[in-house]
């Protein structure tokens, strides 16, 4: 009897949930649902539309009267008295949205967590002001990134502006060259992110915490990066990349010189993962694209590689040589812990690689550098200590096998007399 009764609990519960989650029944429903694939789309994709679980009708974005009602009689439901406005024109859909969305008092009965400053922050976009300015209606607009009757919330992974699906969002206007014909910007953004360090951590790896197209450009608000901006932005993520840089040597002249910060070594969209031969003098993309040979920009940046080289280096002996003694069966435990150590400062002088002066690099790496010179010394110990243990297991053994055979030669010795001894008897 108690499992029926909390059965009973439990279905009484999950049907307030799903009365929640189903939209209220309106005029505009059942008259949708009896016309064509067309006007019937709307219907089926409002069930899962989050205005729609929060108890929002179709009424609430395009009026008149939702009574069941009048179901059977559109020019009631449909009448101008009643608000009806239609279909809304894309030029005034931000401020239909914004009716909701940029009144506190409405939106934290929802989500007090949402903000309501979109509209004026989409005013200051690039497309705000083609749109509001230019009267352009081909820029994006707040139905062309969520959606329309189908919105889901941001968190939802089908969401249309989840992390995971922003590329592909911003790209079906960005990278369509028809559709892009005339703004003169190129439409290759989208296939480069897609093979960048960013977009291969986001789409490869589902890695949420890294940047998709609006961590960068912002999402209402949407502008590109000026030159004075670049540093800011990547230093959102890279903090102490940008905090060195600005304090660099170079700071000066790249803004003298009108050069992005970041985006002038790194590239945008395109970045790859950087790799040490950044540095490397004679490398295809290296300080040698804008310093010429033996300059002293040149020589500092030959230096800077020749210093995060040595470490490596002396981190790999470290590796190989305690990795042999552990393979071996040696406790290296210490070692393996100071390598790791040396790592972490390599990881520390590839930062310290970002103000651009040798010396400073040098001071950084030397710690790396003993602990590496450190480890290497305790891999050699074990090695040496390995060597040891092998001679005396060789010593032993051939103690052990003179000590058997001598065993053997006496029992057989020993045998022959008792056997001569039972004859004699």
């Amino acid at each position: 009897m108690k499992k029926i009764f909390l059965w009973l609990i439990l279905g009484l519960g999950m049907a307030g949930v799903v009365r929640a989650q189903t939209p209220p029944e309106s005029s505009c429903l059942i008259c949708h649902r009896q016309l064509d694939a067309e006007l019937l789309a709307p219907v089926t994709a409002w069930e899962n539309d989050i205005h729609a679980h929060n108890g929002l009708g179709c009424e609430s974005c395009h009026g008149g009267n939702p009574s069941p009602a009048v179901a059977e009689d559109p020019e009631a439901a449909m009448s101008r008295a009643a608000g009806y406005r239609g279909k809304p024109g894309r030029k005034s859909i931000p401020e239909l949205c914004a009716a909701c969305h940029s009144d506190p008092a409405v939106i934290k009965k929802y989500n007090p967590a949402l903000p309501t400053d979109q509209l004026a922050s989409y005013r200051t976009s690039r497309h705000g002001e083609l749109l509001f300015q230019k009267g352009d209606e081909k820029v994006a607009v707040c139905s062309d990134c969520h959606g329309t009757h189908g919105i889901l919330a941001a968190s939802d992974s089908r969401s249309s502006v989840y992390p995971l699906n922003v590329p592909g969002t911003c790209g079906r206007c960005h990278a369509d060259a028809g559709y892009m014909a005339g703004y003169g910007i190129g439409v290759q953004q989208v296939a480069d992110y897609d093979s960048s360090v960013h977009g291969i951590a986001l789409l490869r790896h589902r890695d949420l915490a890294a940047p998709a197209c609006n961590d960068c450009h912002g999402n209402h608000g949407a502008i590109p990066p000026e030159v004075k901006s670049i540093a800011h932005v990547c230093g959102r993520c890279h903090m102490n990349n940008a905090e060195l840089f600005e304090k660099s040597p170079l700071a000066g002249p790249f803004q003298e010189m009108g050069l992005k910060q970041c985006e002038t070594c790194h590239g945008n969209h395109s970045i790859v993962k950087p790799t040490d031969a950044m540095l490397d003098p004679n490398g295809e993309f290296s300080c040698a694209q804008c310093h010429e040979p033996e300059s002293a920009g040149w020589k500092n940046g030959a230096e800077m590689f020749a210093i995060i080289t040595e470490m490596k280096s002396k981190i790999h002996l470290a590796d190989s040589l305690v990795g042999g003694a552990e393979r071996a069966g040696m406790e290296v435990s210490e070692a393996k812990f100071i390598i790791s150590s040396a790592d972490d400062e390599l990881i520390k002088a590839r930062t310290q690689v970002h103000t651009f002066q040798s010396d400073l690099l040098r001071q950084t790496s030397q710690a790396g550098v003993d602990l590496a010179s450190q480890a290497v010394g305790l891999g050699r110990a074990a090695l040496q200590e390995l060597q040891f243990r092998r001679q005396g297991l060789a010593v032993s053994m051939v103690i052990i096998f003179a000590v058997a055979v001598a065993l053997y030669l006496k029992v057989r010795r020993k045998d022959r007399e008792w056997q001569e001894g039972g004859a004699r008897g």
